[in-house]
């Protein structure tokens, strides 16, 4: 019996572990999809509440986190050489920070939600890329508007302050690069995907 336990707890464990990982392949979104099908349920149900395309919010989160649960900024040296402070608060798949976080959480009355949750960090991008939508008036399909204000806030888009840092440029380029090629292999895949069972 004790060994039963074990084993449960053990196949439990390893579950768990393997859900948190990365998918074997960031750069295919039907393969992501083929893989962890609960990301895909997820990631539509985000597109029918917010209206953002999951094109979209996958490559955002590609860029934020490459996918993993526990992607945190690098902490900064005291000294040259000490771990000291992280240079933000940011955290989980869609690296939300935790003002921002907050604020999600009580407009969406979800306490128990988390940031290491793919489900509840989907919901996030989409939350956010909505609300910027509706007070900026980018375009639901401009990924790279869309990402630039996402990384520098809302305030900070406004200002323009994205015109100043040419790499942040170039990243929101990539964003759109790999926003427009998620487009074309989902428009491949997702009427199989639309089925319960996936045979490809």
């Amino acid at each position: 019996m004790n060994r039963i336990l074990l084993s449960s707890f053990l196949l439990i464990f390893l579950m768990s572990c393997a859900s948190n990982s990365p998918p074997s392949t960031t750069t295919d979104v039907c393969k992501i999809f083929k893989e962890r099908y609960s990301w895909y349920k997820a990631a539509k149900k985000t597109e029918k509440r917010w209206k953002i395309p999951v094109y979209v919010s996958m490559a955002i989160i590609k860029q934020e986190s490459s996918f993993r649960a526990d992607a945190r900024p690098e902490r900064t040296k005291l000294l040259g050489f000490i771990p000291w402070k992280r240079v933000t608060s940011a955290r989980g798949y869609a690296q939300a920070v935790d003002g921002t976080w907050e604020m999600y959480l009580n407009d969406r009355g979800g306490w128990f939600m988390s940031r290491n949750d793919f489900e509840d960090s989907v919901d996030f991008v989409g939350w956010y890329n909505y609300k910027t939508h509706k007070q900026l008036g980018i375009s639901l399909t401009n990924t790279r508007a869309l990402y630039l204000a996402y990384h520098e806030g809302r305030g900070g888009y406004k200002r323009g302050s994205y015109r100043t840092k040419p790499w942040l440029l170039s990243v929101a380029d990539k964003v759109q690069r790999q926003s427009d090629r998620y487009k074309v292999q989902y428009q491949g895949c997702k009427k199989k995907l639309g089925k319960r069972f996936i045979f490809f």
